[in-house]
């Protein structure tokens, strides 16, 4: 290995190793503030598919313990050409807005990619908007399913 390709790989690791070590003090002092850091904030996805699948794929997405969904029926613009270019039959849509936990998106895109894949005339899309600002710990608790944090700010 050469030196240049050592020194890169060095580097990497320092940098690898400073980011764990920086995220791990931050956890502590939230921690002693009485917060919790938490790489589960919810994420909005939103997944489109053919219209006579849209109750199928609302189901499948709901066992990932997501809280709140929305199904907007759609009509896609495309022509006939470029319906058949893309995999698609018709261009009647569901479009399914789900507000998801960011532990469990990664899992919840891997399944609708095998369905995508493997259901006849069942493609679609999906894709994730990040949830940057909900006010309110209740509101924050709902939305990602925390059923603790929902009674916890009851009994207060």
């Amino acid at each position: 290995m050469s030196e240049k390709r050592r020194t890169k790989k060095a580097v990497a690791d320092v940098i690898r190793r400073v980011k764990r070590e920086v995220k791990q003090k931050a956890a502590k002092q939230a921690a002693v503030a009485g917060r919790t850091v938490t790489d589960n904030r919810p994420e909005l996805l939103i997944t489109t598919v053919p219209r006579n699948k849209g109750d199928y794929y609302a189901d499948l997405i709901q066992s990932f313990e997501v809280n709140m969904q929305f199904v907007a029926l759609g009509h896609g613009t495309a022509d006939a050409r470029m319906l058949s270019v893309l995999g698609f039959t018709d261009s009647d849509k569901a479009v399914i807005f789900s507000v998801i936990q960011g532990n469990k998106l990664q899992a919840a895109l891997d399944a609708l990619e095998e369905k995508f894949r493997t259901i006849k005339n069942g493609k679609g899309i999906a894709y994730t908007v990040p949830l940057s600002g909900v006010i309110g710990k209740l509101i924050f608790g709902f939305l990602i399913n925390n059923r603790d944090m929902v009674v916890e700010n009851k009994e207060n």
